[in-house]
């Protein structure tokens, strides 16, 4: 199937455009916020949803769209197909979906390029963040296209390679890793912030601590280079401990957020959609702001299968 990115005219709900996004990989739908406060060159952030949501309900829970109008940005909420999975969640634990050039990384990392073309985003602050499902699909794109998403963004989420079928994400998401899985060592590894809590009886806890080794090339043990914070009492909100460890120009490059007494929900969400608990932290903030301390330092060569080009077509 040729490359082609069906831009949408059709207005959504909330601010949001649909579309509809095809690449030699498949289909995907999606939304997109633009701000009316847009900037010449935009940042973009890719917005992943968790299962059994829909890109509405996550675009609403984590109020997104509220914090690109203060920074003159776009948001693009990509959307499982309930073909592709029955409870609406990235297939993360598939192989066939864990690696560039093929399944669904391909498609969003296609959606994401076509998307800063068409909007003359900068191509230097692209970032990627999700929930759940999303949050382990942030990861594996942050991983499989370094020279796109200059940092990642995880709530509740699953560390890249721990699972390799549904059995083996049953079982890591009910009691972490398994003792056979070894936090990977990149050689440059994406920025990643971290989220979650530790009454999360969907994700184990564990899970974010490994998503946590993996941004520090699989060196938490060297915990004299790691700086805890808390538990810290936040105003109307829950008791936060905040693991960092100062990168270049003293920006973390890591950063995780243990937040006390929350369960399988996005913390400071909006309370009008699923998965979402009103209590601080305020996730999607402090998201963006550890988002646009990082951008990339050097374009990789653009990747010859996601390259896009096309008519827009309404959704």
């Amino acid at each position: 199937m040729p490359n082609r990115a069906q831009v949408a005219t059709k207005p959504a709900p909330a601010g949001l455009v649909d579309g509809i996004f095809t690449n030699f990989a498949g289909t995907l739908d999606y939304k997109l916020y633009r701000s009316p406060n847009l900037r010449k060159r935009p940042p973009l952030f890719v917005m992943l949803h968790g299962g059994s949501q829909n890109a509405l309900d996550f675009a609403t829970g984590t109020r997104m769209n509220e914090l690109a109008d203060e920074c003159g940005g776009i948001v693009l909420y990509p959307e499982q197909s309930k073909r592709a999975n029955a409870l609406g969640c990235w297939n993360w634990f598939d192989t066939r979906h864990q690696c560039a050039e093929s399944g669904e990384p391909a498609m969003i990392a296609g959606l994401t390029r076509a998307v800063i073309a068409e909007n003359h985003c900068d191509p230097t602050r692209v970032y990627v963040g999700g929930m759940s499902a999303g949050g382990a699909m942030a990861l594996i794109l942050g991983k499989a296209y370094p020279d796109l998403y200059a940092a990642v963004g995880v709530h509740s989420g699953v560390p890249c390679g721990a699972a390799n079928d549904l059995f083996s994400a049953w079982q890591t998401m009910s009691n972490g890793p398994s003792s056979r899985f070894h936090a990977s060592r990149e050689p440059h590894p994406v920025a990643t912030i971290v989220f979650h809590g530790d009454r999360d009886y969907t994700v184990h806890l564990s899970n974010a601590q490994a998503i946590h080794a993996q941004a520090l090339c699989g060196t938490v043990d060297r915990s004299g280079e790691l700086s805890a914070n808390g538990p810290i009492h936040l105003p109307g909100g829950r008791a936060v401990t905040r693991v960092t460890q100062p990168g270049r120009r003293g920006i973390a490059d890591a950063e995780l957020w243990i937040i006390h007494g929350a369960g399988h929900a996005w913390a400071g969400g909006n309370a009008a959609a699923s998965y979402t608990d009103a209590d601080g932290p305020n996730a999607s903030r402090e998201m963006l702001r550890f988002f646009l301390q990082h951008r990339l330092r050097q374009r990789g060569v653009q990747r010859r299968s996601d390259v896009t080009s096309g008519e827009p077509r309404a959704a």
